[in-house]
């Protein structure tokens, strides 16, 4: 289990400013699902991948993963980065297939369902990781 893997949150070695740091990488991938769910022209997933935002994000988590290794917010590092690679990944593959059985007219069903399945993944990958930060928690992994 994650929690015995990682030293304990109330260890006093963590440094605050990572755990702050970790707060503003899930309110960035926070803002691009609200932004895909409020424009007309994105998804949840379209938002979470391709935004600025998200993409920022990521790009946080790898720069300052070094610091975080060996701490319970190592954990949460990789839960962020697993989360945009996964649906990235899940993106192509639905997209893939979506694009296959255009051919008997049933990929728009599938891209709809694909994309919806996906979109409350990620909304419950995102909401689920910055519960258990603001809890103090390590992520499962």
């Amino acid at each position: 289990m994650a929690a015995d893997l990682y030293p304990s949150p109330t260890d006093q070695s963590t440094n605050p400013s990572l755990i702050t740091y970790t707060h503003i990488i899930y309110a960035l991938h926070a803002f691009a699902v609200v932004m895909g769910v409020v424009t007309t022209a994105a998804t949840v997933v379209g938002g979470f991948i391709f935004s600025i935002p998200s993409i920022i994000a990521v790009i946080m988590n790898y720069a300052r993963r070094s610091e975080v290794r060996g701490t319970w917010l190592e954990s949460h590092f990789t839960w962020q980065i697993r989360t945009f690679w996964y649906a990235l990944l899940w993106a192509a593959i639905v997209g893939l297939i979506g694009l296959v059985l255009m051919i008997v007219l049933i990929g728009w069903v599938v891209w709809w369902a694909g994309g919806l399945a996906l979109g409350a993944w990620i909304i419950y990958r995102v909401a689920r990781g910055w519960m258990a930060l603001g809890d103090r928690k390590p992520m499962y992994l």
